[in-house]
């Protein structure tokens, strides 16, 4: 009975909670946090499976996404239950998730007619230079007064085209108006608000804004822009704000409650980092990089290579807030490759022990363009190098200069950020899985020369999602005002090296880029061999072919002399 007594005053105690779904690239987390204090109370992560079926190409199963976010919630909720805390205290789930990975499905039968295409993903890049092509001036920039973004191989537009042209069952669901388009965040509330059994088709604006046919001025999809694309407006979900109830829960231990928040993985980040200033900025570490800067209601367009995009809407009455953005493609991801490509580590942890062995790349540099070279280049041409190799060279050497090219990266868009704005950041705040890894985060201090930021929480990104959800109009258990935000415990990196040492080794890392550059191009090329067709120039091909000829006339002629 006192038991009893006592796990029902705790309960008490605990107050409104609420929950957040963190669909990631590489993972699936349920986090469940204390909407009053902030505390992360309990939660469980799933691994995703990707696949590579071919070069460049990226893609996850639908279903297994789904089916880790059921398994994520159960495994959460069972662990509550074992804290004694009653899970009827949740009042709301918030959804963020990797953004623009793009799928298709069939909404009678509410079955994915492909898989993801994540991303990573590069199979768009002949799409992308074709479009280019076709351009005023080959200009890459040609949608951004509308968009905020270049044509990419990055954005979903180019994917869900790539979808319709190449897939039969994607192209027959559309002619059939039986298709919905959505990023991850859209399959997720459709199928956990009902799926075919009248599940809402939605997305937010954060998402919305990575498509490349969302107009950030008009907020909305923007009908030039699917035209230009040729995608029909009626595949595409309906967009809402970051902070509002879209739909009830339609099963598993939370059936009933709400879906009221929706960030794409970096505005959650920016949020849960509470960057509602204009000026603040946050760095998060995951499968990329991303470094979003808050620049308030206003879009302010890049000349520096970076993307304008939507930072958050918290609430449908509420002004929408923008963000400049700089993505590099491949941080975490440089892990997971060293780990099951080349095999010289086990853990990502070893990682970190083998550079602290060496403490130096000795002159070796690592550019890892796997998917070309996102901001502030946006030459998806662009391929990884491995340069400044000798004899002595070893793996700890390799693992130090790919900590270190996380670090270059970021400092190439925080160059930018401080050229765009004109006003620099003195200090990053950071977050993300590998934020736990502190010889990067003192890496980055001193290549950036200004001191790193680490919350003690680390899961800013679902805290965001969070946030964004127990704010929103019907819930209400989470205070967005200034004075009611929690204070951030964190660590402080101060830069440690001399800035004349610092810049040394980030001149080098730029030479290193210019050699990754131009490398991959779906240009025909030669034999294969890199050797030239003698026939590849008309007028030699003509000579050659004429000498030919005459030899073999004058042959026959000799022989006709011969025989007489």
């Amino acid at each position: 009975m006192n038991g009893t007594m006592a796990a029902s005053s705790n309960r008490i105690m605990l107050g409104p909670l609420v929950a957040a779904i963190d669909q990631g690239t590489s993972s699936t987390r349920f986090l469940v946090f204390n909407a009053k204090t902030a505390e992360l109370l309990s939660h469980h992560q799933v691994e995703i499976k990707q696949s590579f079926p071919k070069e460049g190409w990226v893609e996850e199963d639908p279903k297994e996404i789904l089916q880790s976010v059921y398994e994520c919630m159960d495994r959460t909720c069972e662990k509550l239950t074992q804290l004694n805390i009653d899970i009827s205290n949740i009042k709301a789930i918030g959804v963020t998730n990797q953004r623009e990975t793009t799928l298709v499905w069939d909404k009678e039968t509410g079955e994915p007619l492909y898989n993801a295409i994540v991303w990573l993903d590069l199979r768009t890049q002949s799409t992308v230079e074709r479009l280019i092509n076709k351009t005023p001036g080959r200009n890459k920039n040609h949608l951004k007064h509308k968009t905020g973004l270049p044509i990419s191989t990055y954005f979903s537009a180019v994917k869900l085209r790539w979808l319709m042209d190449n897939v039969e069952k994607v192209h027959e669901a559309v002619l059939s108006h039986r298709a919905m388009f959505g990023t991850v965040d859209s399959w997720l509330i459709w199928c956990l608000t009902g799926g075919k059994k009248g599940g809402v088709h939605c997305t937010d604006v954060t998402n919305a804004s990575r498509t490349m046919l969302f107009n950030i001025h008009t907020m909305d999809w923007d009908p030039e822009l699917c035209k230009y694309f040729d995608i029909p407006m009626e595949i595409l979900p309906k967009v809402r704000s970051s902070s509002e109830i879209y739909g009830l829960m339609k099963s598993g231990p939370l059936t009933g409650v709400p879906i009221s928040g929706c960030l794409g993985d970096q505005s959650a980040a920016l949020v849960g980092q509470m960057c509602f200033k204009d000026g603040q900025a946050k760095n998060t570490y995951g499968t990329g990089c991303f470094l979003l800067k808050n620049v308030g209601t206003k879009p302010v367009m890049s000349d520096h290579g970076l993307l304008t995009t939507v930072a958050y809407k918290l609430g449908r009455d509420k002004p929408a807030c923008y963000a400049l953005e700089g993505s590099v493609a491949i941080a975490g991801a440089v892990v997971r490759w060293l780990k099951d490509n080349l095999g010289i580590i086990q853990t990502s942890t070893e990682l970190e022990e083998l550079a602290a062995d060496v403490g130096t790349s000795y002159g070796c540099y690592f550019v890892p363009a796997f998917s070309g070279l996102y901001a502030p280049y946006w030459e998806p041409s662009a391929r990884g190098i491995i340069c400044g190799l000798t004899q002595f060279t070893n793996r700890s050497h390799l693992a130090f200069a790919a900590l270190e090219a996380v670090c270059f990266q970021t400092r190439e868009i925080l160059d930018a950020m401080n050229q765009d704005s004109g006003i620099h950041l003195s200090q990053l705040q950071v977050d993300g899985g590998m934020t736990s890894n502190r010889l990067l985060m003192q890496l980055q201090a001193d290549i950036l020369c200004i001191p790193v930021v680490k919350p003690s929480m680390p899961e800013t990104t679902a805290l965001g999602a969070a946030m964004a959800a127990g704010a929103a109009e019907g819930v209400s258990v989470w205070s967005l005002t200034p004075e009611d935000l929690t204070e951030v415990t964190s660590e402080k990196f101060e830069p440690q090296i001399n800035p004349e040492e610092s810049e040394l080794r980030y001149a080098r890392w730029k030479k290193a880029v210019q050699r990754a550059m131009n490398w991959e191009t779906t240009e025909p090329v030669n034999n294969g061999n890199e050797e030239t067709s003698i026939f590849s120039s008309v007028p030699l091909g003509f000579y050659i072919l004429g000498s030919m000829f005459m030899l073999i006339g004058a042959k026959y002629i000799a022989g006709q002399c011969e025989s007489e």
